[in-house]
């Protein structure tokens, strides 16, 4: 059975890259670096995984293209997370692995609206360079959290919970900062009209 802080940190980070995740899995077992599951470590999938994580990596750091892209992604990067979370715990008992499913899933949930609301944020900045530094700071957060998940499991458990409830604060106050943007914009808006 697999830790399960390998199952939650490879949950948490699919919300922010699912393809990094996927990659970086296949290629820590094919090398002997972790024990992942043998699907993962097949050649096809590492390398769909490292196509996609290409096309990711350039789609990411192009404003509106990236909020497009995480719209697309809503459903896929959580539901990839419980699929690799069913592929992390194959011996486990079906309740536990409904558990690690649906508690990846949530986990994936959580930080792709983090990731999702921030870059909406982000884009109504109308220079490019915070979207790279954006998108290159949550690969290096990916990375990070996978490389602590495959070598320190329960520490990376802690971590994952922090960042969970992290990305929940992260959601709510970007929400709060894009609705008082809209009101500003519809009060601006309202006023040139009426001095029309």
């Amino acid at each position: 059975m697999f830790p399960t802080g390998l199952v939650a940190g490879s949950g948490w980070a699919s919300g922010l890259n699912l393809w990094a995740v996927v990659g970086v899995l296949g290629i820590a077992g094919r090398a002997g670096w972790a024990d992942t599951p043998a699907f993962l470590q097949r050649t096809p999938v590492i390398a769909v995984a490292a196509l996609l994580y290409a096309a990711e990596f350039v789609i990411d750091k192009i404003p509106y293209i990236d909020s497009a892209w995480d719209v697309v992604n809503t459903a896929i990067r959580p539901v990839g997370a419980g699929i690799l979370a069913m592929l992390l715990t194959p011996h486990a008992s079906t309740a536990h692995q409904l558990g690690a499913v649906v508690g990846s899933s949530g986990a994936a949930l959580t930080s792709h609206s983090a990731k999702a609301s921030l870059r909406a944020l982000i884009n109504l900045s109308p220079e490019p360079i915070s979207n790279i530094l954006a998108s290159l700071g949550e690969d290096g957060i990916v990375f990070s959290v996978l490389s602590l998940a495959l070598t320190h499991p329960r520490p990376a458990l802690v971590v994952t919970v922090v960042a969970v409830m992290a990305s929940v604060a992260i959601v709510v106050l970007v929400v709060r900062a894009l609705r008082r943007t809209g009101r500003r914009v519809r009060n601006a808006f309202r006023g040139r009209r009426a001095a029309i």
